[in-house]
């Protein structure tokens, strides 16, 4: 077992360092197009471009929610949490699901009142620097999108994909900022706000998607059909394995618990049955890094 807990240590320290990286970029990146943005938006007049820097300068605060939520997660485990620490990666994503809601409804809220509340002559046509930014910020996000989500991927991490997705978010409210900043240069002030409330629902959208997931991983939700098949195939591959009673599993934030039990000759010595537990619990480790904990129970076969 001192073999496991080494090799799990390494692959915890690799994800810290991977999730620092990325954040570091992503705040580097954000603070640059957010000051980018706001100064366009001011000077070419545009409340689209405008909710589109605050938007970037949310995803600052997101980065450093991932930092200290990926540290935290990353602990080793301790009397009080003898299971872990990984779901505290988890109230990342949620912190981060709230800050992106906030977000999207102050944009929208700001995107109504300007379209119902607002005279004709109140709305401003945008100038032509908010379009240059507007273009220059859809590049920028969405490689940082791509970015992100390869490395969220890589080490599975909830925190750096919810991160991800903010940055696909603002990708998309940008294209939404250059259509309302095009619209309103072609006569039509109007849609400068609209593109605002747009940018709201695809924001509100992605906090969604990105607190579901992440309490989906806090309530201790099984894996799904196809993964707990290979690990009953990889059981029954052992040697002495005769059958699978009993398979359980549950997901704690990035990773999985398994609880199973199988059935071997009830005629062996106990020495036998237990290296036989020992074999399948090595096999399903080795082949399943996200496993990070294995309880084997073994049942006599009562037909051997």
């Amino acid at each position: 077992m001192d073999s496991a807990n080494k090799q799990f240590q390494t692959s915890a320290t690799d994800f810290e360092k991977v999730a620092y990286r990325v954040s570091i970029v992503s705040i580097i990146g954000n603070l640059l197009l957010s000051g980018l943005k706001f100064l366009a938006g001011i000077i070419a007049s545009s409340g689209a471009m405008i909710s589109d820097a605050v938007h970037s300068a949310s995803d600052v605060f997101s980065s450093i929610v991932v930092i200290i939520g990926v540290r935290l997660s990353t602990k080793d485990s301790d009397k009080e949490h003898p299971y872990g620490h990984e779901r505290l990666e988890c109230v990342a994503a949620i912190i981060l699901s709230t800050i992106l809601l906030f977000t999207g409804l102050a944009i929208g809220y700001s995107a109504v009142e300007k379209i119902f509340f607002s005279s004709s002559n109140d709305l401003t046509i945008p100038g032509t620097l908010a379009l240059v930014a507007a273009i220059l910020s859809i590049v920028c996000k969405e490689a940082m999108f791509w970015y992100t989500r390869i490395n969220a991927k890589r080490i599975d991490s909830s925190a750096l994909m919810a991160d991800a997705w903010h940055h696909r978010s603002d990708a998309l409210s940008s294209i939404g900022a250059l259509i309302g900043i095009a619209g309103a240069r072609l006569g039509f002030p109007v849609l400068d706000p609209i593109a605002s409330l747009v940018i709201c629902i695809f924001i509100v959208k992605a906090a969604y998607d990105i607190f579901m997931d992440a309490v989906s991983k806090m309530v201790d939700q099984s894996c799904d059909d196809a993964t707990e098949q290979q690990f009953l195939d990889c059981a029954l591959k052992q040697e002495g394995v005769l059958g699978v009673d009993l398979l359980r599993t549950r997901v704690f934030g990035s990773k999985i618990y398994v609880d199973i039990e199988i059935c071997a000759d009830g005629n062996k010595p106990l020495k036998e049955t237990h290296r036989i537990a020992e074999q399948v619990h090595t096999a399903i480790e080795q082949e399943f890094p996200k496993v990070k904990h294995i309880m084997v129970h073994v049942n006599p076969n009562e037909e051997a």
